[in-house]
């Protein structure tokens, strides 16, 4: 009875961060702010695929403060 992976839809930091185009200590980071849900499973944060995507729609990550658009 060959199952698939119960975590193929589920990545690491490493894997996470790569995704981002970032190094793994600014998605530790990330996950640390709460900007980024994560579960700790055996003591490594794994993070849902989807979430991710969901939130590489919306991130720049370009340091520093970011213009926000001026209103009229």
């Amino acid at each position: 009875m060959a199952e698939g992976d119960p975590f193929e839809d589920w990545l690491d930091i490493v894997e996470a961060a790569r995704e981002l185009n970032i190094h793994p200590q600014s998605m530790r980071r990330l996950i640390k702010q709460g900007r980024v849900p994560a579960r700790l499973y055996g003591g490594k944060y794994l993070i849902e695929r989807d979430q991710l995507l969901m939130f590489k729609s919306n991130y720049d990550p370009r340091p520093g403060r970011k213009r926000s658009p001026r209103l009229l």
